[in-house]
């Protein structure tokens, strides 16, 4: 089994373990503030790869909106579930999406770029087509096309990038315009984030 084909069983078997390690503090609230500054309260959010619903999907939530979660991790959706009864989330590979709906946006923070090359180049299409019309999208990646095995839980952790004009060609080809992207954003942890809108 690859590193890749990896990622699903090992935040299955270290969900306790994520969830008490992910920070709560909330550093990401400047991008999720632009990702959802078009949208009025009650518009509905797709965030794939959504962990234990926090801080993310918990924070979209207290601003009103109405979030749909998917995520590889049966143990962290069951914590989502707990969390917030009132949402929906579901237990999924997010290259198999396919809800049969569109989002007013859609988040795939530090989750996306633990797809392959080519699991990252076919999402796009799957991207726009949950994308309402002036949805907006936003996703983590790394700041040029490398891979890269990180590790938690002493088990390796597979991340991939591809190089950034990929990804503009990828989303202008989707329907999507680039409204911001900063490499490793030093505000936000080092970050590399992508926002995109759905023309």
């Amino acid at each position: 089994m690859s590193h890749a084909d990896a990622i699903p069983g090992l935040y299955a078997r270290h969900a306790e373990a994520f969830d008490r390690v992910r920070g709560r503090d909330l550093f990401e609230r400047p991008w999720l503030d632009r990702l959802v500054a078009p949208l009025q309260p009650g518009a509905h959010v797709l965030d794939l790869g959504c962990g234990s619903g926090e801080p993310i999907a918990a924070d979209l939530i207290g601003r009103g909106f109405v979030v749909t979660g998917l995520d590889v991790s049966e143990p962290l959706v069951r914590l989502c579930r707990e969390r917030f009864p009132a949402h929906d989330f579901h237990v999924g590979d997010m290259r198999d999406l396919s809800l049969d709906r569109t989002f007013d946006a859609i988040v795939a923070w530090h989750s996306f770029f633990h797809l392959t090359p080519e699991a990252q180049r076919a999402m796009f299409p799957r991207f726009a087509s949950h994308a309402g019309s002036g949805g907006t999208l936003m996703f983590t990646s790394g700041p040029a096309a490398a891979v890269a095995i990180g590790e938690f839980e002493g088990e390796p952790l597979y991340h991939a990038s591809l190089d950034p004009e990929e990804y503009r060609s990828l989303l202008s080809e989707n329907g999507f315009v680039v409204l911001q992207h900063v490499v490793e954003d030093p505000a936000c942890g080092g970050a590399t984030v992508w926002l995109a809108q759905k023309a």
